[in-house]
């Protein structure tokens, strides 16, 4: 199998073997030592300013969106959500869900997010704002600066998923001022899935210490106090903790985040310069380096995906809803090389001779 999907992806051989190891017990002091590893290292390549912390969940990085909702608004906040795909539509639904007042700033699918789109809600009575800085969906990737900006002048509570844009689009959580940045194990960290990540700034540790949250196991409070002990309130993905430990210190030593970030973005140039000639249209106006959104000129989407897994063993990403017809997914993160990239390509052309694409 050839993973270029965008979650869960390819992992590396030494990620692999600690996760065929037997799953050790975690209320140990080793097991707080890797835990206070873990979060050196996440703040550490978030670019996190000084006091922040990390809190370590085990679940999709939808209950990370969820617990941040949860732990960060009421009732008495009016967000704004920029919505430009499945994933933006996905931070709205859960404000309707707990009654968090908000405001959806629309996108067309692939369309980024302007400054001239942004301040038309200048000086409006917003109290935050929601993005999902690679919006996967659709391949956006969204100004985080820019929005920083906008979020320190109108003086929001500014909450960036970056789930999958994290160590594959620059970000630096200090500079573009986030309050609150989360992401997911079985993106770039290349692990399974199962484990999402929350790194709060020293506003947000203070708010999530003041909520008062209708719910045990998304408690952040509960969990920045076990953090402190280097445990989570409950029994964790203990395996995956490890793998991704495994994989923290694996990019440490590789060079850090930025040589990372360049890794990726290397393997999405080299992608698209090989496809200029195939029949098919990036739909993103401003690409995340971490997948391609592809629209086939000639071809069913959705049939190119099952045509690749099945005869090919090679996985793409489909999409769902209205997209699912018109535009499929190329991943570029995970343990993907060039030669990769030319083995899918190879595929394609194979496709287009055969009169499928």
């Amino acid at each position: 199998m050839l993973n270029f999907t965008v979650g869960p992806v390819m992992s590396s051989k030494a990620v692999r073997v600690v996760g065929a190891e037997q799953v050790p017990y975690f209320r140990t002091s080793e097991f707080s030592e890797l835990m206070f590893e873990n979060e050196r290292l996440m703040l550490k390549f978030t670019k996190a300013p000084r006091g922040s912390k990390a809190v370590f969940l085990t679940n999709s990085s939808t209950g990370a969106m969820e617990a941040v909702i949860m732990n960060c608004f009421t009732e008495k906040d009016n967000v704004l959500v920029v919505n430009g795909g499945s994933f933006g539509a996905r931070f709205a639904q859960m404000c309707e869900i707990h009654n968090i007042p908000y405001t959806e700033i629309k996108l067309n699918h692939g369309q980024k997010l302007t400054k001239e789109m942004l301040y038309r809600y200048d000086g409006q009575p917003f109290t935050g704002l929601l993005v999902n800085v690679d919006e996967t969906s659709t391949g956006v990737l969204y100004d985080t600066q820019m929005i920083g900006e906008f979020c320190k002048k109108n003086h929001l509570f500014y909450v960036c998923d970056c789930v999958s844009s994290f160590l594959a689009d620059p970000f630096n959580m200090a500079e573009c001022g986030a309050d609150v940045m989360l992401t997911g194990s079985q993106k770039v960290l290349a692990c399974p899935p199962g484990i999402s990540i929350v790194v709060l700034a020293p506003i947000a540790v203070e708010r999530v210490k003041k909520a008062h949250v209708n719910s045990m196991y998304f408690d952040l409070a509960d969990a920045l106090k076990n953090m402190e002990r280097g445990q989570t309130p409950f029994t964790p993905a203990v395996g995956i903790l490890i793998q991704i430990n495994t994989r923290l210190k694996e990019i440490e030593a590789a060079g850090g985040e930025d040589v990372e970030v360049a890794r990726v973005a290397a393997q999405a140039a080299d992608f698209r310069e090989k496809i200029k000639d195939l029949p098919f249209e990036i739909v993103s106006e401003s690409p995340a380096n971490g997948v391609t959104p592809l629209h086939p000129l000639h071809a069913n989407a959705y049939d190119i995906f099952l045509k690749l897994k099945d005869e090919y063993g090679i996985w793409i990403c489909p999409n769902g809803g209205d997209m699912k017809d018109a535009i499929f997914r190329v991943g570029h993160i995970g343990y993907l090389n060039h030669d990769d990239n030319t083995t899918l390509v190879n595929a394609f052309k194979d496709l287009m001779s055969k009169g499928l694409l």
